[in-house]
């Protein structure tokens, strides 16, 4: 619809009344042969309706030429690759609405904001959370992204394989991001959201394809591989979070395992480190390790190392902490910890109360576990917190 419409709100609205008009109706009259297909038939007819109520004298022509459009556009299937008129290297729908979302006219943090929310299934609030900025700064972001693709009349297209490097990092960083809130959610009763890691590595596996030869997108998806193939043991027979240390390792999916190693083994020989091959490395290290205990955390403090060199900022300075506490003693990393500018971020509370429990300072490390638990608003996460703190001795 955006691609035929040019307009995202437009585009947005019509399938919006197309899903509240299958909530009435498929009830009583049964879901129809082609659901999708059902959808963007029924969006595009209210498009028209409302094409044809607004049109005026001044813009009847190209009115005209958009209800043409309207009218002729082949009916896409779910994920469907381009039409026969639409020759380029994205094939695929959504990808190819992530490359144009991904558009260099846009400010870079919008570009990702604006592709999480046609495409990552995540609110306003949710991006607001994985930037950590403020829900009505988010907010902004999104109407000035949109409002610049319409003013710019930037076009719903196959991008050209030459605009295609200019856009990856940004392309790269919505299939992370979407990817993150799959393994562990912003927000809700459960600890993840499978069908969001499950796109973004479908996603990802097609940009490997389109993009062989750039070694941040084979190790963006080793990342993903590699984190995805513990989900089986992240969470315990009651649905209650299970720490990376605790897991039961073999319950790791080998096969994600073996691949995702594969792809880092890949990247190592091209020799052109990045900030998502260095984070896959570091993953692949942990599954190395038959039990945590023989998790080798001097190479992946020297990853982190690596990593905060190339891409510094505090989340990666925080988790590098926790990799110095593993070789140093939580002594040495604390005073790290204390020095960043994370005071938002649940994470960096939790880190803080882990290392302040591991020092017997019982009292602060329950004052951080509180904080933690105020900040997420997974109800998995808080209630891990909370039995943290409820386990430390002489607290209340």
């Amino acid at each position: 619809m955006i691609r035929v419409l040019g307009d995202i709100d437009a585009a947005e609205d019509a399938v919006q009344d197309a899903f509240a008009t299958a909530i009435r109706r498929w009830p009583v009259e049964g879901t129809p042969p082609s659901p999708a297909g059902w959808i963007i038939t029924t969006a595009r007819n209210r498009a028209i309706d409302q094409l044809r109520r607004e049109s005026t004298r001044a813009d009847r022509h190209a009115q005209a030429a958009l209800l043409h459009r309207l009218h002729t556009t082949d009916e896409p299937a779910p994920y469907a690759g381009s039409g026969p008129d639409e020759e380029g290297p994205v094939r695929d729908e959504r990808l190819r609405l992530i490359f144009t979302c991904c558009h260099p006219a846009l400010a870079p943090a919008a570009r990702v904001a604006l592709t999480l929310r046609l495409l990552g299934g995540l609110s306003t609030a949710q991006i607001a959370h994985a930037f950590l900025v403020p829900e009505p700064t988010m907010a902004q972001r999104l109407v000035r992204a949109k409002g610049k693709i319409r003013a710019a009349r930037i076009p719903y297209r196959v991008p050209a394989e030459a605009d295609l490097p200019d856009r990856l990092q940004a392309v790269l960083a919505v299939l992370y991001l979407v990817f993150n809130e799959g393994h562990t959610a912003s927000s809700g009763d459960r600890l993840d959201r499978p069908d969001l890691a499950v796109e973004a590595i479908r996603l990802g596996r097609l940009l490997a394809e389109l993009m062989p030869d750039e070694p941040e997108v084979l190790g963006l998806l080793a990342l993903m591989l590699l984190v995805e193939s513990r989900r089986p043991s992240r969470t315990g027979p009651d649905g209650g979070l299970v720490r990376l240390a605790e897991q039961d390792r073999s319950r790791w999916d080998r096969r994600l395992v073996a691949e995702g190693q594969a792809l880092v083994r890949r990247c190592l020989r091209r020799d052109r480190p990045g900030p998502y091959q260095i984070q896959a490395a570091i993953n692949a290290v942990h599954s190395d390790a038959a039990t945590a205990a023989e998790t080798d955390w001097a190479q992946i403090l020297q990853l982190y190392d690596h990593l905060l060199a190339i891409a510094p900022s505090p989340v990666v300075a925080l988790n590098r902490a926790v990799a110095l506490a593993e070789v140093a003693g939580p002594a040495a990393a604390l005073p790290l910890v204390d020095d960043l500018d994370l005071g938002g971020y649940h994470v960096f509370h939790a880190v803080r109360a882990d290392l302040l429990r591991r020092l017997g300072r019982t009292a602060e490390a329950a004052l951080a576990y509180d904080a933690a638990a105020a900040l997420t608003r997974n109800a998995v996460e808080q209630d891990f917190l909370r039995r943290s703190r409820r386990a430390l001795p002489g607290t209340a």
